[in-house]
């Protein structure tokens, strides 16, 4: 049935719909996994990315490179802009993935940043590169909002914590390749000053490209088509998985519970995203911005400054750095794997809080063994991977937290908006005051730097302990109500996703 009292730019049809509880009621399956992979490997580029330039920050400024740019300019400079075109990218770009759907921009954004980390690998000025560092940003700025909006949308509810940890966690199996492929550019024995470096820039170009080439069998979220009036075309993507998964068990699928009744719109305007966001959902709004600035100051510092603190106080060669930063790059990819399960069993309060908190007050551990030097490039990787076990688990759950907690309608946005200024305030201050504060030379200038990580991540962990949802095991639907769900049917949203329960019955289809 239509409603006749509303403006003709947002009239449409009023539905009733199961899909979102039949997608959430599946057991895991391997098209589940082919979701993983076709969306989730986009980390790894990421962490690719900002591994190998911080790694190769002292070859390229050194005479011979093809470039002429200074180390400082490296880790500080381009890295900021690398940020900010994420930052930037991901604001432009979530707000058209709320309009025009996953699909389209997380394919887009992919080919922007295949095109830009494509161009920076012929970089022959300072200028250039910057330009392309920050337009690589900014595909990838994009990424997080499709992506992270896509995955949520389409795992079940059961497995929506773990899975979202493990995809963001694989960022660090990218850094672990950047590292050592670092090693293998720098080795001026094996490639030339000039070529090696741009060899590393032109395989993520690569990458993408297959990345690109997988993620056109993808699916459109159905539950974004529901909103958007295209009903029967969720019908048939959630009866497609239905089959294949019913084919793959052998048995048949649990009765889907619960329904959902919408009133299906064509956009949402920035002022409904606006009131919902700090009118309605104000606590949840102030949880977003304390993850997203702790982990982003502590992972931009780390990341980019962390060949730095090696080559300065430790004297490592700089074409060593890279085996050291592949060490806690698997510290990091640990985290999520192995912790991940207990956001789904344990819940989210206590474990974001304990991981944020754990990892400041391991990281004030090391600042202080720092500064009494007692410690070596060895025990300081060790350190560092403590730290980092439990920070990469927290700053996973960061972005699992905002796209999960905030209105279907509102969700690549609020990613995007939480992601940009928390990333602004921490991932663009962070390697630039870190760039400063580690160039001095002087321990106490660093000991500061872990010092204010470490602070902000506490903060988060208190914020989280008083603030987080316990959204574990239970709908999107139910987290949030959908603003274009109606008041009749609200509390008929699918409920938290449960085991079997007999023979299932044929699935309702969205009904008018």
């Amino acid at each position: 049935m239509s409603t006749a009292a509303e403006p003709a730019s947002q009239s449409g049809r009023t539905i009733t719909t199961n899909i979102p509880a039949r997608l959430d009621r599946l057991p895991w399956s391997r098209w589940h996994w082919s979701i993983v992979i076709g969306l989730g490997t986009v980390w790894i580029l990421d962490g690719l990315e900002v591994t190998v330039v911080g790694n190769i920050a002292g070859r390229l400024s050194e005479p011979g490179s093809g470039l002429s740019i200074s180390s400082g300019q490296i880790t500080g400079v381009a890295a900021a802009l690398y940020v900010a075109g994420a930052c930037v990218g991901a604001l432009f770009w979530g707000r058209l993935t709320d309009r025009f759907g996953r699909k389209k921009l997380f394919m887009i954004t992919l080919a922007v940043y295949l095109a830009a980390t494509a161009l920076t690998a012929v970089s022959t000025e300072a200028w250039w590169f910057f330009v392309f560092r920050f337009l690589t940003g900014f595909g990838i700025g994009g990424e997080y909002a499709a992506i992270n909006s896509a995955i949520d949308e389409l795992i079940p509810a059961n497995y929506r914590g773990r899975v979202d940890l493990m995809i963001n966690g694989s960022f660090w199996l990218g850094a672990v390749g950047g590292s050592l492929l670092s090693i293998l550019a720098l080795n001026t024995d094996l490639l030339p000053a000039d070529v090696g470096w741009r060899l590393t820039f032109a395989l993520g170009a690569v990458l993408a490209l297959v990345i690109l080439l997988v993620r056109r069998h993808v699916p459109e979220s159905p539950r974004w088509l529901l909103i958007h009036g295209r009903d029967q075309e969720a019908e048939e993507i959630v009866t497609g998985i239905e089959r294949r998964v019913q084919e793959e068990k052998g048995e048949p699928l649990a009765r889907p519970e619960g329904e959902l009744e919408i009133h299906q719109r064509k956009s949402v305007t920035f002022l409904e995203i606006a009131r919902t966001v700090f009118g309605r959902y104000r606590k949840r709004a102030v949880l977003g911005f304390s993850l997203f600035i702790g982990q982003a100051f502590l992972y931009n510092a780390i990341t980019f400054g962390f060949g730095a603190i090696l080559t300065k106080f430790f004297d490592v060669p700089a074409d060593h750095t890279g085996y050291y930063f592949a060490v806690i790059a698997v510290g990091n990819f640990c985290g999520p794997l192995l912790l991940g399960h207990l956001f789904d069993t344990v819940g989210r309060r206590v474990m974001i809080s304990s991981t944020y908190l754990l990892s400041g007050l391991l990281l004030f551990g090391t600042a202080w063994l720092f500064d009494r030097g007692s410690l070596g490039a060895g025990t300081l990787t060790a350190c560092w991977c403590a730290v980092l076990f439990f920070a990469s688990a927290g700053a996973s759950s960061a972005y699992l937290t905002v796209s999960e907690i905030f209105p279907m309608e509102t969700r690549a946005m609020s990613i995007a908006f939480f992601y940009a200024l928390g990333t602004a305030a921490g991932g663009i201050s962070g390697p630039l005051l870190f760039a400063d504060l580690t160039n001095t030379g002087r321990v106490g200038d660093t000991v500061l730097a872990f010092q204010i990580g470490a602070g902000l991540m506490c903060a988060a962990g208190l914020v989280a302990a008083f603030l987080a949802v316990n959204a574990e095991r239970r709908s999107l639907e139910d987290i949030a109500r959908p603003l274009t769900a109606t008041a009749s049917r609200a509390k008929a949203a699918a409920r938290p996703a449960r085991g079997p329960q007999g023979p299932s019955a044929p699935p309702a289809a969205s009904r008018p």
